[in-house]
């Protein structure tokens, strides 16, 4: 008889576990005090590639992120995890600037990309070194071709022929792992891939204009299990090519992709670690409460 497939480091915390009886005022120091040591420039031999730094944005007099500090690392995957609606995709949203998008929105603090405040660059140029993957698919309704050529068209100071633009196709596609299932037929229209093809389509799309930084929206909550491994790999194996960060509502996922986590909460950041770090041995009651399932 087969024996039993371990079940996945996440599972091991016990919420049933009785809590250690601390003083509420101890335990957010203690977590506070680990956040700032992890997030101080220089704590990782990583290059920075951007850097949130006492960020609060607000949505008229709705608050949404409240003080956050962060890094975003070449080399690393941040998982950003915590309930719906703890500001997560607004962080996510404002490193490309697609928050100010939004009338009534209002930040304050400051976000750098190679040092330089986001908000001196041209929106477009941002938007190409910090690429977006959202949550649902989102191809062009024209042919896989011209869906990865659209954004190395739109950087070029002249148009590029088709056969100049090829080899850049071919590469963004094989980064995003489709090129063996549609390099043969690349004038297929986008529209008719399955989903999970499309997701990795629009991946190819973002990594065609070479970013820094690729932003991730909850990429694989329309997908199926075998989509979705496949996309885990590629962001597994992206991480050496461009900086990640990654919304999800999967904690299993974001142990599986993450380097590192933030846990967010009412617009928090109640807790900044590796994945070891905050799913065994988080710091803050409010974290092992969450990852140990007692909210969600």
């Amino acid at each position: 008889m087969n024996s039993p497939t371990p079940l996945p480091p996440i599972k091991r915390i016990d919420p049933s576990r009785a809590p250690k009886v601390v003083d509420p005022r101890h335990d957010t120091l203690g977590a506070a005090d680990a956040i700032a040591a992890a997030v101080a420039p220089g704590s990782s031999n990583r290059v920075e590639r951007m850097r949130i730094d006492d960020l609060s944005i607000a949505y008229g007099t709705k608050p949404a992120v409240r003080n956050v500090t962060l890094p975003v690392r070449e080399g690393e995957v941040l998982a950003l995890i915590g309930p719906s609606g703890c500001g997560k995709t607004t962080l996510l949203r404002s490193l490309n600037r697609l928050t100010e998008l939004t009338d009534t929105a209002v930040a304050t603090g400051s976000i750098t990309l190679n040092g330089d405040d986001i908000h001196a660059l041209e929106a477009t140029d941002l938007r190409r070194r910090v690429s977006m993957v959202f949550q649902q698919p989102n191809p062009f309704p024209m042919s896989i071709f011209d869906n990865v050529a659209y954004a190395i068209r739109e950087q070029a100071a002249r148009r590029p022929s088709k056969s100049a633009l090829a080899p850049l196709v071919r590469e963004a596609l094989e980064d995003a792992g489709l090129w063996d299932e549609v390099g043969d037929n690349l004038d297929h229209p986008a529209l008719r891939l399955s989903g999970g093809q499309q997701q990795r389509l629009c991946i190819a799309r973002a990594l065609a204009s070479k970013p820094e930084v690729l932003l991730m929206d909850e990429p694989c909550s329309a997908l199926d299990p075998k989509s979705t491994e496949i996309i885990e790999e590629l962001i597994t194996r992206l991480r050496e090519k461009v900086a990640i960060v990654i919304v999800t509502h999967n904690l299993q996922q974001a142990h599986r992709v993450g380097d590192n986590v933030a846990f967010m909460y009412l617009g928090e950041l109640v807790e900044y670690g590796t994945v070891e770090q905050v799913f065994n041995a988080p710091r803050a009651e409010r974290t092992q409460n969450y990852v140990g399932g007692v909210f969600g």
